[in-house]
């Protein structure tokens, strides 16, 4: 499986503007089945928890919010490029 970092890198999509690419991977993610929406979400699940792990250490130790922030600025760089290359198999 080939991970796509940007819609731009998927090869069906090429040419298609940015307007059309996010249509096109949003009804394809709609086909998505069942395992791979659950695995889609446990990855979620695996990138925010420690995120709020990190908001209930804020009383003993105030660098966890820079944590936090990183985490939170990174999510998306980490879940789009699974969810494009998961979906790109619909399309």
């Amino acid at each position: 499986m080939a991970i796509y970092f940007t819609t731009r890198n998927i090869p069906k999509l090429k040419g298609l503007s940015l307007q059309a690419r996010i249509e096109c991977i949003t009804k394809a993610s709609k086909k998505l089945t069942v395992p791979e929406k659950t695995f889609l979400n446990l990855l979620k699940l695996m990138v925010l928890v420690p995120a709020f792990l990190l908001v209930l250490r804020v009383s003993t130790d105030w660098t966890s919010l820079l944590w936090v922030a990183l985490i939170i600025l990174l999510y998306p760089f980490f879940i789009k490029p699974m969810q494009y290359s998961i979906a790109a198999k619909y399309l």
